[in-house]
């Protein structure tokens, strides 16, 4: 993966969805790319600084670069860099890191 020169404000993280390894086929029709799922697995490409307590103490993100992770399906806005499709979304749409 290319570097990105993005950095995200506050809690927002950017991620880049995992395609899933195999084409899905139902009885041994190609589903369209319109009509698949969208998968829910994502890499943290980067992340923000993290977000300020009200006494303006900076709170770290839990999630770093490289973290595979869970999202919702609907998570985060969809953006188009140099090409490829990333989310960006706040850390508390993240549901789980994958071990």
């Amino acid at each position: 993966m290319a570097t990105i020169n993005i950095k995200p404000l506050a809690d927002r993280v950017l991620a880049k969805r995992l395609d899933e390894a195999e084409e899905q086929k139902v009885g041994g029709i190609i589903i369209p790319d319109t009509a698949k799922e969208k998968p829910q697995e994502a890499e943290i490409v980067a992340v923000g600084p993290g977000g300020r307590r009200d006494d303006g103490e900076r709170i770290p993100l839990e999630v770093k670069e490289g973290d595979k992770v869970l999202i919702g399906k609907y998570s985060g806005t969809e953006v188009k860099i140099e090409g490829e499709e990333y989310l960006i979304m706040r850390e508390d749409d993240i549901l789980a890191v994958v071990a």
